[in-house]
């Protein structure tokens, strides 16, 4: 049992009487959460009232048969947190290692001689709503939600991010990303970064985390609505390690990085499985027996 906390006016706390599993109800409200948006109210801020909260009815099975609902589902959601946790150790580690040869006779060089930055183009303008996601900064924040533009257009390769890209978000909120999620299309404002020569992807992006903190000063700066950098700041010069030293870790440093990727891959073909069984399961069109069988395949 967790440490008691108090919440705030803006959250609902639901109390369970022994006949509701408060894990099971957990799934419930994950399934119904486009039925209870019609209850709320506001456009940028939608809001349920108690009232209404309360007023909310679902049917639900005996308490034997939701345990065992929540079980299953919940062997795919420890599964995905655990994959969380060995991503961000992955990550973690890969940061010691750089730091342990980031002063190993580093050389003065900058971004943009050690990768290409390209740019992506306004694809939301005449999206047709079908094809590859459009890759916004709230997808690469977010993930891919209701709000995501598709679009089947024709693009450069150049433009086309698959799992393992290394992606920079240089306006609002300055951020870098491994692409993790199926083929995509990059919007404006995000750079696909593409190293070049013999150097290393994992390299730039240590190198690209690094100066984060000073790029985002930079558009703190800016007296526009949306902060940025411009191109002039990737020919800056950073510190990059000596070629032995970036040669000597690079088998421990890919093998993190590809770690860290199947983990995130991973993680989403579970969650797709995970809410493809939520509905047939609560409806009762999928026995838990059934479930139980594609979920032990995968976990």
């Amino acid at each position: 049992m967790g440490t008691p906390m108090a919440t705030s006016q803006d959250f609902i706390n639901w109390v369970c009487g022994p006949e509701l599993s408060p894990s099971y109800l957990r799934y419930v409200l994950m399934l119904e959460q486009e039925s209870i948006r019609k209850f709320s109210y506001g456009t940028t801020h939608q809001t349920l009232y108690y009232p209404d909260a309360k007023a909310l009815h679902v049917c639900i099975p005996s308490r034997d048969e939701q345990d065992e609902i929540a079980r299953v589902l919940a062997a795919l959601d420890d599964k995905i947190a655990a994959n969380t946790r060995l991503s961000d150790a992955a990550e973690d580690l890969a940061a010691i290692v750089f730091r342990s040869i980031a002063k190993d006779d580093p050389t003065e060089r900058s971004l943009s001689q050690l990768a290409r930055f390209v740019n992506g183009r306004a694809y939301t303008k005449g999206a047709t709503g079908t094809g590859r996601v459009v890759i916004r900064i709230a997808e690469l924040n977010s993930g891919i939600g209701e709000s995501t533009v598709r679009n089947d257009i024709k693009v450069p390769d150049e433009n086309l991010a698959r799992p393992g890209d290394l992606l920079f978000a240089w306006s609002g909120s300055l951020t870098v990303h491994r692409w993790f999620r199926p083929e995509g299309i990059v919007n404006q404002h995000i750079f696909k970064v593409i190293p070049t020569g013999d150097n290393p992807v994992w390299l730039v992006h240590q190198l690209l985390v690094r100066k984060l903190d000073e790029f985002r000063a930079i558009a703190a700066d800016k007296a526009t609505t949306m902060g940025h950098i411009q191109r002039r700041h990737l020919d800056e010069p950073v510190s990059v390690p000596a070629r032995r030293a970036v040669e000597r870790v690079h088998p421990t440093m890919d093998s993190l990085w590809r770690t860290a990727l199947s983990a995130e891959q991973e993680s989403l073909s579970l969650t797709t499985l995970r809410d493809t069984l939520l509905p047939h399961l609560m409806s009762g069109r999928l026995r838990v027996k059934d479930a139980e069988k594609q979920v032990e395949a995968v976990v």
